[in-house]
């Protein structure tokens, strides 16, 4: 006579909050570091925010300095894999993957709250060499290999002429700074404030950039 199993016990509620809570202490610290900034922001608002003490908080976190590294590997640094894997998954034209890239880019990072995470780091970095030095391993490093690759993907295809890549890649991120310094310091008004909306700004910028870059007039 065969026997049912006992289905495992689900999760009690104190477990199940316990699992969420690495999320909920970098969601708070997201916010908080981009609404006032790193060094004024305390581990305390951050832990009351997320409803925990603030020796639980060290208990995942031992470190205001480790919290941001966090919140910048959650939001941006931990996604280049998933990006890079993109790339080169992708079967369409260069062109079309630099559309696509300023898709994938005004989504997950200029309207997300990690362009509030970029701004921060852009404006704090200065004040903390650590944090610069990690940031620009963690993410500007590997932002422009992705840059770079789309570039020399173009060129060994013929559909881009053979520019300096180091040249073309500022090229390419310049604007996208630009937007993401005023969009997180003027507020979502930026640049509809100045008469074109976000969709047109970026489409005239990657018509020009693919006009620039194109192998031929054609």
């Amino acid at each position: 006579m065969s026997t049912v199993p006992t289905p495992a016990p689900a999760p009690s509620r104190r477990a199940r909050r316990k699992e969420a809570r690495p999320a909920e202490l970098l969601e708070a610290a997201t916010r908080l570091f981009v609404e006032k900034g790193y060094a004024a922001t305390r581990v305390e608002e951050v832990a009351a925010l997320a409803n925990v003490s603030k020796g639980t908080l060290f208990l995942y976190y031992p470190s205001k300095e480790a919290l941001l590294k966090a919140v910048v590997r959650e939001n941006i640094a931990g996604r280049f894999a998933e990006w890079q894997a993109q790339l080169q998954d992708f079967e369409g034209s260069t062109p079309d993957l630099v559309r696509y890239a300023f898709a994938v880019w005004l989504e997950c990072i200029a309207h997300s709250p990690a362009g509030g995470i970029c701004k921060l780091m852009s404006s704090e970095c200065c004040n903390f060499p650590e944090l610069a030095t990690f940031y620009l391993e963690e993410v500007i490093y590997p932002g422009n290999a992705l840059i770079r690759c789309i570039l020399a993907r173009g060129i060994a295809r013929g559909e881009f002429r053979n520019v300096d890549l180091d040249a073309g890649i500022h090229l390419i991120v310049t604007p996208m700074f630009s937007y993401i310094q005023w969009r997180h310091s003027m507020g979502v008004c930026y640049p509809q404030s100045m008469g074109v909306s976000a969709e047109v700004y970026f489409a005239t910028h990657i018509d020009n950039l693919l006009r620039g870059l194109a192998a031929s007039a054609a």
